[in-house]
């Protein structure tokens, strides 16, 4: 078929406009793709839905093109303003009704033909395209209702208006406008109370803006989302060029019909002329970003009174590529200007459309402009909450406890409360869609859990479980009564429940009072389900429910989502289900309240898309007085009663006569009673709050307005920081105390340094920033002297001297090489010094030295500060200034090193030297390190050389628990020259236990997993454990033992599964034997690690198990190397039971395992069964329910088969059936040719259960589906 039209549309690729194309006797057809050549029906809806989403995420024109657009608007109001007035005098039928415009449902065009009379159901239909193209067609056949068989033209399109020269041609005609659709929001509901229901209410608490909105609900309003338009073709018999008519503006986008003559053959390739009728979307825009999803129907009106227009239905998303939709063959041309079809007068005939248009994406589209009203940003998959949030807020009551809710101790970003007001504060006076990241992350919510689509219904029951102590637990709370009733006696037993939210079944129901009629329905307890009284016995009863009291605020739950046995999932159930604007359920209550149980529907919850995901939306009658707005997400536009309620009851769209079913319809229904109507949704105003508490509300409300504005001012100083960032950089500025404690090479590790950090314009000056660190660290400048760190060859890091007379004036960047951060040494005047400023420095004759002490009995290092020295002086001369720093008698003798880079410390032996010639290469910065000279050879670490060393070779270990999943594990500081006696001593010590009972695992790095277990008579070295390491912290894996290592070493590792004689649940068990031992010696160490039954026989059994099926395992003197313990094959290990110890003649034991619908879906545990020849049936069934301990309704649902080479043999079950050995006994594959069995083992049967599998599951595309959980 696909190839079948990618011929014929190449065939017809070349043709121009005026040439005939093939044209059956009666074509509807649909799909705008340009795409060329085989692509099926399929693949085109993938591609439109991909440019679909495209469209969703598109930026919005430019300020130039919105410019343009608005110049095109004022330039025809004049005309068309004038003639829409007009048009409201004159009285002509209502169009029908639309088919709705769904925004999620696929986006491909379809067309059906109206049929009103014999004689237009024999007109020639025309294959619906864009009016750009010419059209190559195949054939399929459909139904279409109150018509013949249909043949239906599959088009493909190209356009053929290539350049400005074809639609400067275009010739306008004036537009005739006899009727424009207002809006269901127009019209006039008195109120409760009795007025004439005119009142402006407040939008989001503007009761100015409330009047701007009315004003816009004229038939002029240009956002309004449903109008019907017409034009007039004067000269139709001569007209040879397109015409299009004036704009008519719905959604804020202009709309005009395209009227063109088009030519095409018959199936008798006869040339032929249609009339092409088209209606066009934003036709002169030149962005790219836009698209609007509509449904429309084309009409040629009738000349004569009685008689009905000949209209045919479209449906689109119109996009910058395909901004026209229509039928390029609408009506024959005979047909047109024939005087007896009644279409033609005066060479003239006139066009009508009626559109029906979302809110457009990639627009801007002003949704408080439009509707008074802002939306929700949508974080990825959270439409679901924004519905919900949306509905929440527009109950003003619950809006005003919320903003009632005291939150000023609470953290701003762990409080739900706060988090709540503040979207709710933003929701009514911002102007622009609001974010939810905060009260997300209020929820404790991770990103990753934004971009998991929950359910609606759930989100709602907890966020209801933590506001239910907070504020108004009345205002959702209604109460049932369960009940059980005897039938024979007085008995009744009751019990009073609390509900937030009711779900009423949909399957089968034709509306809501049917769900609820069947809700409150009765199940008699009668036969084996009978009722137990108590003293009174099994009775039959009467179980049930009956509602006590209704809620103001009623959330109905609709079933949608329901688990199907046949395909054994969660299914969503799309059938049509009415409900309706105004309900009455006092029939449902027990005992009839004071006030009436009438309900009017607040909201409309919407979901699109299937169990695996979907999109939400939702319809909000926010004063109650049936204007309605749909909010979807952050677009919010006003729609009409019957968009709202009736366009989402579900079920199949006959009006469009499309072959499938909407996946688009109501989810959830907030219905709120009349009688607390003006209640639920009052306006919070001041004089509503009692006079005791009115001061600390005003208190209250100026706090939360002051603190939300604070955070506002706050997250734009934080905004405007990130958007200046490039021009700061950071400076790290470390004190000589940050060097204290450092234990390593250099004076700092730069990962745990405490640094403080200054923001500096990159271009400040060296002094400018001197001047800053001045007024923060409260020094004069005089005291503080800057020393940068700098990288040098040998890859340590040392400070180094800024020139005062050619840095200072340096802009800060150049002095740090372009590194940012810029890690620096502020030198400052120590606190106990007489002095007023820094000693002077001389670059070319002083050097600046720091100096570390090393206590080789503490294996610590100490810092001993810095000191300016004369590059000329000699080595002794630093002896005195030394002891002094380390508190030493002024005689001690000292050895001295030079820290040149890492493991490479250097002794000086010469002191009465010059520094110049000692030290290595003399630089500022160089680290002098000493301790005392004498008897340091009984330490570990006796010098400071080795302490060095011993750093050098020191690495960060984590040690996981082997045994437990994901285990984080420990992390030790351990020396790479470290023995495997010596690692294990450590870990030990850290673990708490004996060295002895540890077994160490080396890293897969590959998969981040144990690899084989290490011996403990392993002669190499940590470092050659961790060599191939990737992390920087290295891994090992480790488990505790219950005997020692060296002993296990000697033994068996064998993993195996113990099951119980309940056969319910199954564990792991490692089991130690001797390597050189049997199978016997196996059971023997099982013996000691398991719990056997009391009256048992005390006796185990191994047996092989693979795929969830038994066989029967290795004889007891089997050695355990012959035993293959890799691959899909388990061991099992279970005590024998006491029947089956000893077996009679004509008894057996078979395998028997569980199966649903195919026997290699095998499940649960397997287990063996004595059978016995000739047992009839039922009395085997008996024994098998007693053995697997299952509910007999639950039995009575199994099915059972015996297994022969993967083909079940099911049994009847009757009482004549018995049980026969033979057909338990093991069989070969071949039976004619037995030569050919040789080598195999032979199949032995099985006994199989079929049934559904009951256990829970996660579906593989689920796997991350998780409960929504708020944390906080």
């Amino acid at each position: 078929m696909a190839a079948e039209i990618g011929r014929t549309a190449s065939k017809h690729l070349s043709t121009e406009c005026g040439k005939a194309t093939s044209l059956s006797s009666s074509d509807v057809g649909f799909d705008s793709s340009r795409v060329i050549g085989s692509v099926g029906t399929e693949q085109r809806q993938q591609l439109q839905q991909s440019h679909y989403q495209q469209q969703r995420q598109s930026s919005p024109p430019s300020l130039q093109q919105q410019q343009q657009q608005q110049q095109d608007r004022t330039d025809r109001t004049s005309l068309a303003t004038v003639q829409i007035r007009k048009a409201l005098g004159k009285t002509t039928p209502p169009p029908p009704p639309s088919p709705p415009s769904y925004r999620n449902r696929v986006p491909f065009a379809t067309a059906q033909l109206t049929a009103e009379n014999n004689q237009q159901q024999q007109q020639q239909q025309q294959p619906l395209t864009n009016a750009n193209n010419v059209t190559s067609t195949a054939e399929a056949v459909t139904e279409v209702p109150g018509a013949i068989k249909t043949t239906i033209n599959i088009g493909f399109a190209m356009n053929h208006v290539n350049d400005q020269e074809n639609l400067k041609q275009l010739s306008l005609a004036p537009i005739q406008v006899n009727e424009v659709e207002e809006m269901d929001t127009q019209e006039e509901t008195p109120n409760d109370g009795g007025g004439d229901g005119t009142e402006n209410r407040p939008i989001n608490g503007e009761p100015e803006l409330a009047c701007i909105v009315q004003d816009q609900e004229m038939e002029e309003d240009e956002a309004r989302s449903e109008a019907t338009f017409r034009y007039s073709v004067e000269n139709i018999s001569k007209m040879k060029d397109s015409q299009l008519s004036p704009a008519c503006y719905v959604r804020n986008l202009p709309w005009k019909i395209m009227v063109m003559p088009r030519s095409s053959q018959t199936q008798e390739r006869q040339p032929q002329r249609s009339l092409g009728f088209f209606l066009q979307c934003n036709g002169e825009s030149e962005s790219t970003s836009w698209s609007c999803y509509a449904v429309a129907e084309l009409r040629l009106l009738s000349c004569k009174e009685a008689q009905e227009p000949f209209s045919r239905k479209i449906q689109h998303l119109f996009y910058s590529k395909e901004n026209d939709w229509g039928f390029s063959h609408f009506m024959t041309w005979q047909d047109v200007l024939d005087p007896d079809r009644g279409f033609i007068k005066d060479d003239s005939i006139t066009l009508e459309v009626h559109v029906v248009a979302d809110a457009p994406h990639g627009v801007s589209w002003d949704s408080k402009k439009h509707t008074g009203y802002v939306g929700l940003k949508n974080q990825g998959a959270t439409c679901y909450m924004n519905s919900l949030l949306q509905t929440l807020y527009f109950t003003n009551q619950l809006r005003k406890a919320v903003y009632k809710m005291p939150t000023e101790s609470d953290d701003s970003s762990k409080s739900v409360a706060l988090a709540l007001q503040r979207v709710f504060h933003e929701l009514q006076f911002s102007d622009k869609p609001v974010g939810t990241k905060k009260l997300t992350k209020s929820f404790g919510w991770e990103t990753l859990d934004s971009f998991m689509q929950h359910d609606v219904q759930e989100f709602l029951r907890v966020n209801l479980y933590i506001l239910e102590f907070l504020i108004l637990p009345k205002l959702f709370e209604g109460k049932m009564v369960s009940f059980i009733k005897c039938k024979n006696i007085d008995y009744k037993s009751t019990r009073v429940e609390t509900f937030y939210d009711i779900q009423l079944n949909i399957k089968g129901k034709k509306n809501i009072y049917e769900s609820f009629s069947d809700y409150v329905s009765t199940e008699s307890l009668d036969g084996d389900n009978k009722y137990d009284a108590g003293e009174h016995g099994l009775q039959e009863a009467e179980k049930g429910v009956i509602f006590s009291s209704f809620p103001p605020v009623l959330h109905l739950h609709l079933m949608r989502f329901q688990y199907d046995p046949v395909t054994d999932c969660s299914v969503k159930f799309n059938d049509r289900f009415e409900f309706y604007e105004k309900i009455s359920l006092g029939k449902y209550l027990q005992n009839k309240e004071t006030t009436s149980a009438d309900y009017t529907l607040h909201a409309v919850l919407v979901h699109s898309g299937d169990n695996h995901g979907g999109h939400y939306v939702v319809f909000i009658n926010p004063a109650g007085d049936g204007k309605w707005c749909k909010f979807d997400d952050d677009v919010v536009s006003r729609c009409t009663k019957q968009e709202a309620i009736e366009h989402n009851y579900g079920g199949q769209d006959e009006d469009m006569s499309m072959a499938v079913k909407h996946c688009t319809n109501a989810y959830m229904l907030v219905y709120i009673r009349n009688s607390e109507l003006e209640n639920v949704l009052q306006e919070v105003k001041e004089e509503d709050i009692p006079q005791e508490d009115k001061r600390r509300w005003r208190n209250r409300c100026k706090e939360l307005v002051e603190r939300l504005q604070e955070e506002k001012r706050l997250e734009q100083i934080r905004r405007k920081e990130r958007t200046e960032a490039y021009l700061y950089m950071t400076v790290n500025v470390l004190l000589e105390d940050s060097f204290d404690g450092h234990q390593g090479n250099d004076l700092y590790d730069p990962e745990h340094a405490l640094y403080r950090v200054f923001r500096v314009r990159k271009q400040a000056t060296v002094h400018e920033f001197l001047e800053l660190l001045s007024d923060s660290l409260k020094y004069p400048i005089e005291q503080i002297r800057i020393w940068p760190f700098s990288t040098r060859s040998n890859q340590t890091c040392r400070p180094t001297l800024i020139e005062p007379d050619a840095d200072l004036q340096k802009p800060i960047i150049d002095c740090a090489e372009n590194h940012n951060p810029w890690n620096v040494f502020v030198e400052l005047v120590p606190p106990d010094s007489d002095t007023t400023a820094l000693p002077p420095f001389d670059k070319d004759t002083d050097v600046l030295l720091f100096f570390k002490l090393y206590d080789p009995k503490n294996k610590k290092i100490h810092y001993c500060g810095h000191h300016y020295m004369p590059v000329v002086a000699k080595v002794q001369e630093l002896i005195p200034i030394l002891n002094e720093r380390a508190g030493f008698p002024p005689d001690t003798e000292l050895a001295l090193y030079e820290e040149i880079k890492p493991n490479l410390v250097e002794k000086i032996d010469n002191l009465s030297e010059p520094l110049e010639k000692v030290l290595e290469e003399l630089m500022d910065g160089d680290i002098i390190v000493f301790q005392k000279e004498g008897d340091n050879e009984m330490y570990e670490l006796p010098t400071c050389r080795e302490y060095f060393k011993d750093l050098f070779y020191r690495v960060e270990v984590t040690f996981c628990d082997k045994l437990i999943p994901n285990d984080p594990g420990f992390t030790m500081e351990l020396s790479l020259r470290m023995t495997y006696d010596q690692m294990a001593k450590a870990v030990a010590q850290r673990v708490g236990t004996d060295p002895y009972l540890l077994q160490f695992f080396k890293c897969q790095n590959y998969k981040d997993s144990p690899g084989h277990p290490l011996k403990c008579t392993f002669d190499g070295t940590l470092k050659e454990l961790v060599a191939y390491c990737k992390t920087k912290v290295k891994k090992l894996f480790y488990q505790q033992l219950s005997i020692r290592v060296n002993e296990l070493e000697n033994k068996k590792q064998f993993k195996c599964i113990w099951v119980g004689p309940s056969l319910k649940e199954e564990k792991e068990m490692i089991l130690y034997p001797n390597k050189n031992g049997t199978v016997a010696n196996l059971l023997e160490e099982a013996k000691k690690q398991v719990e056997l039954s009391e009256n048992g026989s005390g006796k185990l059994r191994i047996l092989e198990m693979t795929c969830n099926k038994l066989s029967p395992g290795p004889g007891d003197d089997t050695p355990l190397d012959h035993l293959n313990t890799s691959g899909t094959k388990l061991y099992r290990i279970e005590e024998i039971p006491l029947d089956e110890v000893n077996l009679a003649e004509g008894e057996m034991l078979v395998p028997v395992a569980h199966f649903h619908k195919e026997v290699f879906s095998t499940f649960g545990i397997p287990f063996f069964f004595k059978i016995k020849h000739g047992e009839p049936f039922p009395k085997m069934k008996d024994r098998l329910l007693k053995k697997l301990g299952v509910q007999e309704k639950e039995f009575e649902k199994f099915k059972f088969a015996v297994v022969t080479m993967g083909k079940p043999q099911f049994i009847i079950d009757s009482p004549d059936s018995c049980i026969k050995i033979e057909d338990f006994l093991p069989r070969y594959t071949s039976q004619i040719y037995p030569l050919l069995n040789a080598g195999t083992a032979p199949h032995r049967p099985w006994l199989g259960l079929e049934h559904v599998n009951k256990a829970p599951k996660r579906s593989r595309i689920n796997y991350l589906e998780k409960a929504i959980k708020i944390y906080n």
